[in-house]
């Protein structure tokens, strides 16, 4: 189906289509049950995956090599982060206290991540996808989501957001470090933080037993080497991955009432590429799918997109797919669509000033 332009603001919607008619379907189609035997075997599967890169470190010991290490760390954390995302979901057991207990432990203690940090910025994202001034994942940081925060910039700040897209994905490889520093000043903050006490020791253990382990078998080049690599891979995979599940899609203007299903859809951009890009993307692919049923396990989005994507072209909602190259160019395009509304460095006012000098 066409895709929708990704400098679009909606600012209403006509009356909604009937997401209860479909969710009805999807339900009696069994998609919402739960597929223990299928997160069992991935838990399992990530252990062993993590078991062989233990056991090649300590083999490897003082050898460049170590880097291949390194590399495999960075997907196999990532790969976790995923299976504590869909836990934070409801997706993988029949409770929500146990979810919440299984994603904290893999968050925290294999992922690295505070796990009440990551619930509550991605459940206002997931209430309000692409919202300006709702949604905390387009909220102005290094890089610019939107027009209006890029016009605001200034100086030096300017400049890097006019070519922010020609950067984004080099920017990524320091998206690791920005993630677990993010965790640990949420935790520390002055208000009341649930789990913070036990994220906290996790978290300690965790980066303990890691960065003893590595600069106690490595040189001190090579241990920072290893971990530049580790963070890196992680925090680009992590970024080439949810990038694409929004960017460049319209935006949904701050006062606007959308109906639940349009909001959604119209936000939202899946990724073609059958079984092997959901391994890749840990469901993330299904993006649409994700958002109008959350707490639906991996294995049943790719029959609920046949559903939803029916559903939609009965009643004219645009419902976007494309590759994944094709996903990280828009995503790239909008990026450097949207800087090209920062000033030039001479039509700051600072460099006015000097220049007027």
């Amino acid at each position: 189906m066409s895709s929708v332009s990704y400098t679009r603001t909606i600012s209403a919607s006509a009356a909604g289509p009937n997401f209860a008619a479909m969710s009805r379907v999807v339900r009696e189609t069994g998609l919402l049950r739960r597929s223990r035997w299928f997160y069992a075997l991935l838990l399992g599967g990530l252990f062993v995956a993590l078991g062989g890169a233990i056991t090649g470190f300590v083999m490897l010991g003082d050898s460049w090599y170590q880097l291949l290490i390194a590399a495999a760390l960075g997907l196999i954390f990532t790969q976790f982060a995923f299976l504590s995302h869909e836990a934070a979901h409801r997706q993988v057991l029949a409770s929500g206290p146990a979810n919440d207990r299984l994603g904290r432990f893999i968050g925290t203690a294999m992922v690295g991540m505070s796990y009440q940090w990551w619930m509550t910025k991605h459940t206002r994202h997931h209430a309000n996808p692409n919202q300006l001034g709702k949604d905390p994942d387009i909220a102005a940081d290094t890089v610019s989501f939107h027009q209006d925060s890029a016009a605001s910039r200034r100086g030096l700040l300017a400049l890097f957001t006019r070519v922010q897209g020609y950067v984004f994905f080099p920017l990524l490889s320091v998206e690791g470090v920005n993630l677990h520093v993010q965790s640990v000043r949420s935790l520390v903050e002055r208000r009341k933080v649930h789990g913070r006490g036990f994220e906290l020791t996790v978290l300690a253990l965790r980066f303990g037993i890691l960065l003893s382990a590595v600069f106690l078998v490595l040189p001190l080049g090579m241990a920072f080497a290893f971990l530049g690599v580790q963070l890196a891979v992680f925090g680009i995979y992590m970024g080439a991955t949810f990038a694409p599940n929004h960017v460049g899609m319209p935006f949904v203007a701050r006062d606007a009432k959308l109906d639940f299903l349009s909001k959604q859809v119209l936000t939202s951009r899946n990724i073609t590429g059958g079984w092997a890009m959901t391994l890749l993307m840990g469901g993330l692919n299904y993006q649409v799918e994700h958002h109008l049923f959350p707490s639906m396990s991996r294995p049943h989005l790719a029959r609920a997109r046949d559903i939803v994507r029916e559903h939609c072209e009965q009643h004219d909602v645009p419902y976007t797919e494309s590759t994944l190259p094709a996903a990280w160019h828009r995503v790239i395009e909008h990026l450097n669509t949207v800087g090209g509304a920062a000033p030039r460095i001479f039509e700051c006012p600072v460099a006015a000033r000097y220049s007027a000098g």
